[in-house]
């Protein structure tokens, strides 16, 4: 098994270098921001399995950019535990409302907060065995080995039919506009035309009349596509 990836946004270069020597001697993999802007980056972009925030920092506190990764579809499902100075249950009310999943407060013991570490570490694992299965009337999805099947017959999918179906079932019953599938299934940086999402729509709902779900993907006249389970 490989090394957890663990992100220390704090401010204070005395305790960063604290928490990297503390983490670093407990087998995890360490990077270092001492703002919330510098944090976002790297969390959009390394992927870390946990995020160590400090509470108060220059600029934007911790509790904005914790709400601001909890909004974000890279971001979301990352745990967060805030590193603070406030003990107060009103302070960390406020905490768990942007989307801390747990609170060390200043000073605390190194032996403590892997323990913190590792129970929330072992907590996202039992849940990503969750997550790896998504279901839609008689569709099924496999992130893990990667396969689509409908009522348990497997049905092949090119790589970005898969993202979009993947998409689809996980925002079901709203809209999105071409720009926002775009956005959402090839990514903010890559640049292609909105009308390439029609040519992919069709591939994909052609895929999928031989099984008589085609219709889970609806166009929305003058506004982009919905997915949407149909009974019969």
């Amino acid at each position: 098994m490989g090394q957890n990836k663990v992100l220390v946004i704090e401010d204070e270069a005395a305790i960063r270098d604290m928490l990297k020597f503390t983490l670093t001697a407990s087998n995890y993999l360490v990077s270092e921001a001492n703002n919330a802007e510098e944090g976002w980056k790297i969390a959009l972009n390394d992927a870390p399995d946990l995020i160590l925030l400090d509470w108060m920092m220059p600029g934007t506190p911790g509790v904005a950019l914790a709400q601001r990764l909890r909004q974000n579809d890279k971001t979301k499902a990352i745990p967060i535990i805030m590193l603070t100075a406030r003990g107060e249950e009103e302070d960390q009310v406020k905490g768990f409302d942007s989307g801390v999943d747990d609170f060390v407060v200043k000073p605390f013991s190194p032996r403590a907060l892997i323990a913190r570490i590792q129970a929330l570490l072992r907590r996202q694992t039992n849940e990503k065995v969750d997550v790896n299965q998504f279901t839609a009337g008689s569709m099924r999805l496999d992130l893990e080995s990667h396969r689509f099947y409908v009522a348990d017959e497997e049905v092949r999918l090119g790589p970005t039919e898969f993202n979009l179906i993947h998409f689809f079932m996980t925002h079901p019953n709203r809209v999105f506009s071409r720009a926002q599938l775009l956005d959402h299934v090839w990514g903010v940086n890559v640049v292609v035309e909105e009308r390439t999402v029609d040519v992919h729509i069709r591939r994909l709902r052609k895929l999928l009349e031989p099984t008589n779900v085609a219709d889970y993907i609806q166009t929305i006249r003058g506004s982009g596509y919905r997915f949407s389970v149909v009974e019969d």
